[in-house]
């Protein structure tokens, strides 16, 4: 990627990122901190308190934010700056809910305080991403404080409902401002171990339903009963799990992400329940699977599966809960050639580019026709129990996202 400067302005640029964010270290820290404290955990998704933790961070810089709302206890944080003169429009993007931590008892550290552990960080929602949320937030900071260096627009948004996949996000904001659409999108969730991702898996989720005849159990045969016709489907599905694809031609660069799993369809059975009581035929049962589709792979390739695997089995049927296609960014997009060349400068290692395994909102901007690219301080595949952040990692971010959007707009 070309960019207005030449080497040592780079550098000079680079080195004065590096000291204004490791200035801010501790207020890095400290907005991780809050943000864990305020609890979002989704359902039921409320971010009112993690939404005014992060606009009093940018308040105290001198940032203005609106806020848009289509559920009230779901806001979502708007900020916009200009630069010096046209350019393009770059989004920044992260979310402000978190996934629900599981049983709590199987937690060794607090979920709503974070703790220092060596070099990581700990909190419910350290990885999922609200240390990706403060690190774009300082970041933003940097470029509102700077817009003489870069020209164009910067969007800064923190939204809501993205861990469900829900209705009051980041869509929802697409469609009512057409503004917030730019011309390409950072958003700030990791795909693990500080690659960037410039693809992710499909989604399709799909309710199953086996139907019996009613009866008494004692009379029951082979494959009689509802709950056994769905358990001998939901045994001939799960090896599905083993099903992997090439990756398109244009993103034959991917590499694997952490093993086999980038190109490979997942198969979760997430739910099953099934009526009538123990001695009874069971005469309807059902099952909630959740499908992710690596590129290469299509959910009409899954469809086809399961109206075939119905076609085979008596009373069996599906319906589609929701779904998307695999989408992904070309590598030789600016914004992913500019995160890349960021992220070698501050590190000194330039990110893999992969296939990032859960859906982000990175996908909304592309079904619009918009590159996008996901880089963040997640260090797993997926967030989990003891979810945590490495504190470097966080402060690398911060500087990459600034250095990034400035390489981006000066091309």
């Amino acid at each position: 990627m070309t960019t207005a400067f030449t080497k040592d302005e780079i550098a000079r640029l680079a080195a004065d990122i590096d000291g204004f964010v490791e200035g801010r270290r501790e207020s890095l820290l400290e907005l991780c901190r809050e943000l864990v404290a305020a609890r979002s955990v989704n359902p039921p998704g409320r971010t009112i308190e993690a939404a005014a933790v992060a606009e009093a961070f940018l308040d105290g810089s001198n940032v203005i934010c609106e806020t848009l709302v289509n559920d009230p206890s779901k806001p979502n944080l708007i900020s916009q700056v200009n630069g010096n003169g046209p350019g393009a429009h770059l989004i920044l993007n992260g979310h402000l809910d978190t996934v629900s931590p599981g049983r709590e008892a199987d937690w060794s550290v607090p979920l709503f305080e974070t703790q220092i552990e060596g070099s990581n960080m700990t909190g419910l929602g350290m990885g999922n991403m609200k240390a990706g949320v403060a690190a774009l937030s300082l970041a933003f900071v940097w470029l509102k404080q700077n817009t003489h260096r870069w020209s164009g627009k910067v969007t800064f948004t923190a939204v809501a409902d993205e861990t469900v996949f829900g209705p009051d996000g980041a869509g929802w904001l697409l469609g009512q401002r057409k503004d917030l659409k730019g011309d390409a999108v950072i958003c700030g969730e990791g795909p693990g171990d500080m690659n960037l991702a410039i693809a992710e898996k499909g989604l399709l989720w799909v309710e199953l339903t086996a139907t019996a005849p009613s009866g008494q159990g004692m009379l029951a045969r082979p494959g009689g009963s509802a709950t056994s016709r769905l358990a001998c489907a939901l045994a001939r599905i799960d090896p599905w799990n083993e099903i992997h694809v090439e990756p398109p031609a244009e993103i034959a660069e991917v590499a694997p992400n952490a093993g086999d799993h980038g190109q490979r369809l997942s198969v979760n059975i997430g739910t099953m329940k099934a009526d009538g009581f123990v001695s009874q035929i069971a005469t309807e049962a059902t099952a909630e699977i959740d499908f992710r589709v690596p590129p290469g792979m299509a959910t009409a390739d899954i469809e086809d599966m399961l109206n075939e695997l119905c076609k085979e089995t008596p009373g069996l049927s599906w319906s589609r809960i929701k779904g998307w296609e695999p989408n992904w960014s070309v590598l030789n997009e600016p914004v992913a050639e500019a995160a890349a060349n960021a992220a070698q400068v501050v590190r000194n290692r330039a990110p893999k580019p992969v296939v990032r395994l859960p859906a982000s909102d990175a996908s909304r901007w592309r079904s619009l026709g918009v590159p996008a690219i996901c880089f963040g301080p997640q260090p797993l595949l997926a967030s989990g129990v003891d979810d945590f952040a490495r504190v470097d990692d966080i402060v690398a971010c911060a500087k990459i996202y600034a250095l990034a959007s400035t390489f981006y707009l000066c091309r």
